[in-house]
């Protein structure tokens, strides 16, 4: 009796596009290799020309940008050279300021706002008319300063506005959707550092005392990022992915 060919899977990233801004380590290069893999074509900038090319060779993806994404011009000139319409926009371009108002570094600290507010409202403003209805702007923010801290200001102001910010743009954009991931601790290249000598003690603790046990990798941030894009009933929401970090005591 003949055996019907089992069916292939199709993935719902086949044929997109999909563009990572500050793709070229962490969990933009996590969420690229993930979408490479479910079937997109995928774009990647970033700000250091050889770690982008670096990427960009081991994704085999031919389509990269080196620039600096809170440069507005830099950033309008990227979308207006793309190809065609792109799918999904993810920004994990920037890293977050810590400090003492005392010891505040305040060009630092303006470029930290800029990375985290203003760039995801220059990528809406430029996403009309060159992300397809039904596409993604998916957002990073933290869960972190959620809890008063002395040196937590800068971040603060960013984790305090950016779920108000989606949800006011996935309304303004729709049917483009928007939305935000609130992520812990991640162990990325960017955690090692900012902890640099006390990076294996965070892990240790926080293996320790999170609920699931270990630490938060890329890999789980990017499967979050995935599925945002695949599901297209999520707009407007903030996604928080800690390992439970915030159910422990302060």
């Amino acid at each position: 009796m003949a055996t019907a060919p089992a069916a292939q899977h199709t993935s719902a990233l086949t044929g997109r596009t999909v563009v990572v801004i500050g793709g070229s380590a962490g969990i933009g290069l996590e969420t690229a290799r993930l979408a490479r893999a479910e079937g997109a074509e995928v774009i990647l900038t970033g700000r250091d020309p050889q770690r982008l090319e670096r990427a960009a060779a081991e994704l085999g993806t031919p389509r990269s940008a080196a620039f600096d994404a809170t440069d507005p011009a830099a950033l309008e000139r990227f979308f207006q050279e793309l190809p065609g319409p792109v799918d999904h926009v993810m920004i994990t371009a920037g890293r977050p300021y810590y400090g003492l108002l005392a010891d505040m570094d305040v060009e630092q600290a303006r470029r930290s706002f800029d990375e985290h507010m203003w760039l995801p409202i220059n990528v809406a403003r430029l996403a009309v008319g060159r992300v397809r209805p039904g596409g993604t702007l998916i957002f990073m923010g933290g869960t972190g300063a959620r809890r008063p801290r002395p040196g937590l200001t800068i971040a603060a102001m960013g984790t305090a506005a950016l779920p108000a910010m989606t949800a006011n743009l996935a309304l303004e954009l729709a049917p483009i959707r928007v939305n935000l991931i609130a992520a812990g601790f991640v162990d990325t290249p960017l955690s090692a550092q900012l902890l640099g000598a006390d990076l294996d003690e965070r892990r240790d603790q926080l293996r320790d005392t999170l609920p699931i046990r270990r630490v938060v990798g890329p890999a789980d941030v990017a499967a979050l990022a995935v599925h945002i894009m695949t599901n297209t009933a999520l707009t407007g929401a903030t996604y928080d992915i800690d390992g439970g970090q915030q159910l422990l005591p302060g």
